[in-house]
């Protein structure tokens, strides 16, 4: 079974707008956390990398 976890920077599930993440054998699962059952995307790591550093920085990068 997967194990899908929230930020620990996330408030409670009725009040919060997140992403869940989970290892996916070698990918880096995510998807809505308020809609568990729709679409997810799986990353790979350098990517999960590069996405988690630009959100951070506060910028963006277009392909």
């Amino acid at each position: 079974m997967t194990q899908w976890r929230k930020s620990s920077r996330s408030t409670s599930a009725e009040e919060s707008n997140c992403v869940e993440v989970a290892d996916l054998a070698g990918n880096i699962g995510v998807r809505d956390s308020k809609d568990p059952d729709g679409p997810r995307l799986a990353l790979t790591v350098a990517d999960w990398r590069s996405l988690t550093q630009q959100i951070k920085q506060g910028g963006s990068q277009t392909a």
